[in-house]
């Protein structure tokens, strides 16, 4: 496996860096975090333009990347900077399930997403799920050349700001299984659509979706009736190495800003970095992260093989990455003291993230009875 990026890539996370190191500040990311939307649309519109978005798609849907490498540099650089704005759910989730399932129809709506000016949400988590992709208890009813969708959607990230949703239904079989499961392109202006939108905890915006009689075309169905779980699998795989790399980014910025504070801050007339025993703890904190950075340049190489493999390495990654993780932001905050829980502080911000990436698709705890499942296979 070849670790150095690519001419492109070095670019693409060139790019990126430079934009958010001039744009995208503490003050600027705690205005977006009290504005309404949970989302600056000037930046997400100036990111589009810049390519960003277009870097999470293949070629065939309007891109230049999509490979488990590019999302991760694209993420890693969105972590570090501690971005709130919606790529996760709008491109590698929502555009990634219509990238691969979609109609030619279904597919020019990608033209937007990448472009800047559309969002879309996945809808699919339930309140009983928890991390079970087959928990899917919504249900699609056929009534001629019509389907009604019914059921409750749970933390839909970006719901609110969404064009489109891509809601998972059930058309047959009992909650669990695997097949059965469809997944549909829903206008968020749809009659019987409700959504209850709140804060999340580390930025951004989520709603509960209420689907009372939603009515859609049978051609709003992405790929075939009852056959969408293994998409949803892959995009759920690669939004958990777009997870790591977010970790990731975040724990350099967190490190970055535990390190100078320790050669700023000063206790006894030395600044307390001289200290042996912060020296050790600094130490394990960047030990730790270079654990990290290997796990997701592993988890990101082995996104493009088959299920068993593929989800071997990512829940591996996942496990580790959710604990160094922890550590890190834990070892951060203690080592500043109490300035480090103040919101006017960046690693405040930063430290949510780490420790709120673990709590999607999957925790620590989830990933090592997977990573012992397939192992043992």
């Amino acid at each position: 496996m070849n670790f150095e990026l690519t001419e492109e890539r070095q670019m693409l996370q060139d790019t990126l860096r430079r934009f958010l190191r001039d744009r995208y500040d503490t003050a600027t990311r705690n205005a977006i975090l009290d504005s309404d939307t949970g989302l600056s649309a000037e930046i997400w519109g100036q990111l589009g333009e810049l390519g960003i978005v277009g870097a999470l798609f293949d070629e065939k849907h309007g891109g230049f990347g999509g490979a488990g490498f590019d999302l991760a540099v694209v993420f890693e650089e969105l972590g570090r900077a501690g971005v709130v704005e919606p790529f996760l759910d709008s491109a590698v989730l929502g555009g990634g399930l219509i990238a691969a399932l979609g109609n030619d129809t279904q597919r020019a709506l990608l033209d937007e997403v990448i472009g800047g000016t559309l969002h879309l949400a996945f809808a699919h988590g339930e309140p009983a799920s928890r991390y079970d992709l087959a928990h899917v208890a919504t249900t699609a009813s056929m009534t001629g050349d019509t389907v009604v969708l019914n059921g409750r959607k749970a933390v839909v990230v970006n719901g609110e700001a969404a064009g489109f949703l891509i809601v998972s239904a059930r058309e047959s079989g009992a909650i669990g299984d695997a097949d059965g499961i469809s997944l549909f392109v829903v206008p968020a202006d749809s009659d019987g659509l409700e959504l209850l939108g709140y804060p999340l905890l580390s930025g951004g915006r989520a709603a509960e979706v209420m689907l009372n009689d939603v009515s859609v075309p049978a051609s709003a169905r992405l790929g075939a009736a009852g056959k969408a779980f293994a998409a949803i699998e892959e995009r759920a795989a690669a939004a958990s190495v777009a997870l790591a790399a977010e970790a990731l980014g975040a724990m350099e910025t967190a490190a970055r800003l535990t390190g100078e504070y320790l050669m700023t801050r000063k206790q006894f007339g030395r600044p307390i970095g001289s200290f042996q025993a912060l020296q050790h703890r600094f130490a394990d904190l960047l030990i730790e992260l270079e654990q990290a950075r290997s796990a997701t340049i592993n988890a990101a190489g082995h996104l493009a093989d088959d299920a068993p493999l593929r989800d071997l390495h990512i829940s591996a990654a996942r496990n580790l990455i959710g604990r160094a993780g922890r550590l890190v932001a834990e070892e951060a905050i203690q080592m500043h003291g109490g300035i480090a829980m103040t919101q006017e502080y960046e690693l405040a911000h930063i430290a949510k993230r780490i420790v709120m990436t673990d709590h999607r698709f999957g925790d620590t705890d989830y990933h090592l009875e997977r990573f012992i499942a397939l192992s043992t296979a």
